[in-house]
């Protein structure tokens, strides 16, 4: 039955939850907004501990929709070898902090019996990616602000653009069995419009010539794509164990996970680019961005 054809009590029950759940969401996404800006700029342990309890959430999420046994011992190793993992992350010790998640994800599997070995294990993996590669970025010699900062303009300016590129343009699903909002023109315009703003990010906040731009937004166009797949891997186990939203956390936009699907995913591409070009754990942020 299309929107027009739809009773109008039913078309004005759905419109006035949807204003209902505006405010929320537009409350909730300044405030996380500014908190991410904020610990970015004061940096060291209240950047760290801000992304470890984000990466907590998401580990805890990720149990929860996966389930299985001794579901308390695993979340105590889960937070434990994420505390220790962001530690040395931030002290330029990523080897060793992706090390230890290994071994913690390995233990979680055990804990959490047979049926449920193969999905327990790699969410210390997943939320793990989201702590370790931001204290990795931040912490790193030269420029770590900048990188950060250009990181999050790429994946805000991709998932906001995404969206409404998708709105106004729509076009050919890009995986509807998956995600069937999203269209091929969403993530065209979405990672386009990304990239551009990194580029104008980096631009405005380094001297002239400082930066080879057009490397930039290349980079950015890869990080774009990335966070993208992201978002569709999240939809996709959500799906698999069938549930709306990761959690509830977040009013107006579901979890934790929800929000950083894409995010977690781009934080861990552009910390792996930055080591492999700078040569291991004591890279400096310029590698990232200097080709």
């Amino acid at each position: 039955m299309n929107r027009e054809d739809e009773p109008a009590s039913t078309a004005s029950n759905e419109g006035s939850g949807a204003m209902r759940d505006l405010g929320p969401r537009l409350l909730s996404a300044i405030v996380m907004i500014a908190l991410a800006l904020g610990t970015l700029w004061i940096g060291g342990h209240v950047f760290a501990l801000f992304w470890l309890a984000a990466g907590f959430a998401v580990f805890w999420e990720w149990q929860q929709m996966v389930g299985g046994e001794r579901m308390r011992a695993r979340l105590i190793v889960g937070a434990c070898t994420l505390a220790v993992s962001a530690s040395y992350a931030f002290s330029n010790g990523a080897d060793v902090a992706l090390l230890l998640l290994i071994a913690g994800s390995f233990i979680i599997a055990l804990l959490a019996g047979a049926t449920r070995a193969l999905w327990a294990g790699p969410g210390l993996l997943y939320a793990g990616a989201l702590v370790v590669s931001l204290c990795t970025l931040r912490g790193a010699m030269f420029a770590g602000f900048l990188v950060t900062l250009w990181l999050f303009a790429v994946v805000w300016g991709t998932d906001i653009m995404a969206y409404f590129s998708g709105r106004l343009i729509g076009g050919p699903k890009l995986w509807p069995r998956v995600s069937p909002s999203k269209t091929w023109s969403g993530l065209i315009g979405g990672v386009l419009c990304g990239a551009l703003l990194g580029v104008l990010t980096v631009y405005y906040l380094t001297k002239p010539g400082e930066y080879d731009l057009l490397p930039i937004f290349i980079l950015g166009v890869a990080c774009g794509v990335v966070a993208q797949g992201g978002d569709l891997f999240e939809s996709s186990m959500k799906r698999h164990f069938g549930v709306k939203d990761s959690s509830h956390l977040i009013p107006g936009h579901g979890g934790v996970m929800d929000r950083l699907d894409g995010f977690i995913v781009a934080a861990a591409f552009a910390a792996v680019i930055m080591l492999v070009r700078g040569g291991g754990p004591l890279a400096s942020a310029r590698s990232l961005l200097v080709w």
